[in-house]
C-alpha cells in the first residue's frame, strides 16, 4: 500500500517515512504544499501523511484543494497545535484525523491502519478479472484467490494503478523495489514472469511493450 508523507522537517520526514516501510508500506515523501498537492494528484495514494505547516502552502489548503478535485484520499494531519478549535479547522478542511505533535510512533501506525480500514471501498481496485483488496493484501481472479509474494503484490498493484499505460524496467525497480539494478540483468522479466504464471487466465492483460516495460491492458482477458 502506497503512502505519501508531507513534512517539511527532513529529519522527521525520514523517520516516518522509515517506520512505515518496516510496516510493509510503499513512501513518498515532499517537503511542501505545492509538490505534495501536484503528487497527490498523479498517483493514486492509499493515504498521505500531511503535515499542518509546511514553508509555502500549510497543509490545510493541500488538503482543501484534494476534497475539492473529488480526491477522496484518506488524510491524517499532523501539526503542534493541540487545541480543539485548530482540530476542528483541520476536520472541516478535509482531514480524516488529526495527531498533535511530538506523538507516538506505534499510534501514528494504529491511525494510519484505521484509515485504510475505514476507507474500504477506496482499498479496492480491479482490473478486468483481477481484483485487489489493499486492506487485506489479496488478489482474486475470476473470484479465485491468487497467492502472491510481498513483491509480486507490490508488482501487480503499481502495475493496475498504472493500467493502460506503459511502465518501464527502470520504474519498476525505483517504485517496486526501491532500488537500481544492473540494466542488462533479468530481474524483473523474472518478477513478471511469475506474476503471469500466477494470474493464471488473466496473464493475458499483461503485456510486454518491446523494448518499453510493461502495460496492463484494462478489460477481460481473452
Amino acid at each position: 500500500m502506497k503512502i505519501l508523507v508531507v513534512e517539511d522537517d527532513k529529519r522527521l520526514s525520514r523517520f516516518i517515512a522509515r517506520v512505515l516501510v518496516e510496516e510493509g508500506f510503499t513512501v513518498d515523501a515532499c517537503l511542501n504544499g505545492a509538490d505534495a498537492a501536484r503528487q497527490a494528484s498523479a498517483v493514486r495514494y492509499d493515504a498521505i501523511v500531511l503535515d499542518w505547516m509546511l514553508p509555502d502552502r500549510d497543509g490545510l489548503s493541500v488538503c482543501r484543494e484534494l476534497r475539492q478535485s473529488g480526491n477522496d484520499v484518506p488524510v491524517l494531519m499532523l501539526t503542534a497545535r493541540g487545541e480543539v478549535r485548530e482540530k476542528v479547522v483541520g476536520l472541516e478542511a478535509g482531514a480524516d484525523d488529526y495527531m498533535v505533535k511530538p506523538f507516538d510512533v506505534e499510534e501514528l501506525v494504529a491511525r494510519v491502519n484505521a484509515l485504510l480500514r475505514r476507507a474500504s471501498g477506496h482499498a479496492k481496485l480491479r482490473c478486468g478479472p483481477i481484483e485487489i483488496d489493499r486492506v487485506a493484501r489479496q488478489v482474486r481472479c475470476d473470484g479465485a484467490l491468487v497467492e502472491l509474494t510481498t513483491r509480486e503484490f507490490a508488482l501487480l498493484l503499481h502495475l493496475v494503478y498504472h493500467q493502460g499505460k506503459v511502465v518501464t524496467r527502470s520504474e519498476l525497480l525505483s517504485r517496486v523495489w526501491e532500488t537500481n539494478f544492473d540494466p542488462s540483468s533479468n530481474f524483473v522479466e523474472v518478477h513478471v514472469s511469475r506474476l503471469r504464471d500466477k494470474l493464471g487466465p488473466a496473464a493475458p492483460l499483461l503485456e510486454t511493450v518491446r523494448g518499453m516495460g510493461y502495460r496492463l491492458r484494462a478489460g477481460d482477458a481473452p
